[in-house]
């Protein structure tokens, strides 16, 4: 079993998940500039699926927003979030082509999916350093333990 973290080292990982929080909340604010455009574009009248790429941009951005100082529980929401986002991306993609093949539309479908490229790679270093969540150990009931053993004997109750 790893020996637990001394002091100082917990105080680096400390500063270094601070930091990942820090260029996740800048990364959010770009996500926020497409959530904008895209509430705000003309087309949304005719495409209202477009809106749906703003409605996750907005449910994650709330989820994380208040945690920013608990790093451990703002990237596990990132976590939970991802493939919501991910969906979200994938379908503004298709989405915005039928809206409109604007350069506006091409970039923010190329911002999307950037924002959730980036997301994922900022989840992933900060899971290197967030504690591993130990499990219980396992154990047997007292009962089931001797049933186990009297099947394993051949023994029938």
């Amino acid at each position: 079993m790893d020996p637990a973290p001394t002091e100082p080292a917990r105080d680096i990982c400390a500063q270094q998940l601070t930091k990942l929080v820090e260029r996740t909340q800048k990364l959010m604010s770009h996500a926020w500039m497409i959530r904008t455009f895209v509430k705000h574009s003309d087309e949304v009248e005719d495409f209202p699926q477009l809106n749906e790429m703003a409605r996750t941009i907005f449910d994650v951005f709330r989820a994380v927003e208040t945690q920013t100082l608990d790093p451990a529980g703002y990237f596990k929401t990132v976590r939970k979030k991802l493939d919501k986002l991910q969906a979200a991306a994938e379908q503004f993609a298709k989405d915005a082509w039928h809206a409109s093949t604007h350069t506006n539309f091409q970039q923010a479908v190329i911002a999307s999916r950037f924002l959730v490229e980036q997301l994922s790679e900022l989840l992933a270093e900060a899971e290197l350093l967030l504690p591993t969540p130990v499990a219980p150990k396992k154990f047997t009931l007292p009962r089931k333990a001797a049933a186990q053993q009297d099947d394993s004997q051949g023994i029938t109750g």
